[in-house]
């Protein structure tokens, strides 16, 4: 009986402890001002974005490019597809029609977009470049049919080594709970 108890109130004293911990962790993200930040071509990247900025009680900020990219550009079995010309072009910055009025008021940027050649589309670059992130912490967000994050954040920190970068992650089926486990580790 005796032991009983005892495991009963190690049980209880665990689950206290975990529903205070997440409690404490959810108004952690409460106090700071975050952004999803994606460009999607094709609605996979989208997906995981909304869920993001859901979970972490984020502003949403699609990166729209001025001119929309269409399943021919984004052939890249085709050396002269739009996306092909670009991403061989590490000059290349389509235009795009997202401007964030206030980015000042924002704390960390979750920095979402899919891989392409290994990289992140050069849309994202006239992103950074568009804006003033220095002081804000970006964390970078992937999907991938088939590339790791890792060639994409390396080249985004040479990139812009002025930024306060986190370690990125490739979320490619993502669920809920697997995003906020992500999301307390990032934001603590």
């Amino acid at each position: 009986m005796i032991k009983i108890k005892f495991t009963l109130l190690a049980i209880l004293s665990v689950l206290t402890v975990t529903a205070y911990s997440q409690v404490n962790n959810t108004k952690k993200m409460e106090k700071k001002q975050i952004m999803v930040a994606y460009f999607s071509a094709t609605g996979t990247t989208k997906q995981v974005a909304t869920k993001l900025a859901h979970l972490a009680n984020a502003d949403l900020c699609e990166i729209i490019p001025t001119e929309r990219y269409t399943s021919a550009d984004l052939n890249w079995n085709d050396r002269e597809s739009r996306s092909s010309i670009e991403m061989n072009n590490p000059q290349a910055r389509p235009k795009i029609r997202t401007t964030i009025k206030d980015v000042r008021k924002y704390d960390y940027i979750f920095l979402g977009y899919p891989i392409w050649w290994d990289l992140a589309p050069r849309v994202v670059n006239t992103f950074i470049e568009s804006h003033q992130l220095n002081g804000k912490t970006i964390i970078p967000f992937a999907t991938s049919g088939g590339s790791t994050i890792t060639g994409s954040v390396i080249q985004l920190k040479k990139a812009y080594p002025k930024l306060h970068w986190q370690t990125g992650k490739l979320l490619n089926r993502a669920n809920d709970q697997d995003l906020k486990a992500w999301l307390h580790t990032v934001l603590d």
